[in-house]
């Protein structure tokens, strides 16, 4: 009579991964990200508009990133300019901007012109704005349709 030594009937492999490789794609992380990038894109877009209607300049820039609502300066087609949504005078436009920016000069400040402007003064708005010590004055335009 003779007496087999077992391990308890289960094989164990070395050296070989229980689980292989997976050369799919994982699509959760990929539709979280599109998700998010979603929800920034309608949160953006109606910062970008002001509500004063200005026929903008088309050009192939991309869009912007913008975290707050920011200080808009548009001019429209009759040279009148606007500081968001009011009226007002060239000669009032620093202090204004001043009073209307929360970071002080560190203020990112949008200047819209229609095309019909003459670009003598969008650089008087510009040339005074950073003057004043704007850094961040910057034009807006639409983007050409594709």
């Amino acid at each position: 009579m003779g007496m087999s030594v077992s391990s308890g009937g289960a094989r164990k492999r070395r050296g070989v991964p229980r689980y292989r490789a997976m050369a799919d794609i994982n699509m959760t992380p990929f539709i979280d990200v599109m998700l998010v990038l979603l929800i920034i894109f309608m949160v953006a877009a109606p910062l970008l508009s002001s509500g004063v209607p200005i026929d903008l300049p088309s050009t192939r820039a991309g869009e912007l990133n913008i975290e707050k609502k920011p200080v808009a300066v548009a001019i429209n087609d009759n040279g009148e300019i606007f500081l968001m949504d009011q009226k007002i005078e060239i000669s009032q436009l620093v202090e204004a901007v001043k009073a209307q920016a929360k970071d002080g000069v560190d203020e990112r400040v949008y200047v819209r012109a229609a095309k019909a402007v003459p670009y003598g003064k969008v650089a008087e708005v510009m040339s005074d704005l950073t003057a004043a010590g704007f850094k961040k004055v910057a034009l807006v335009t639409q983007q050409e349709k594709k």
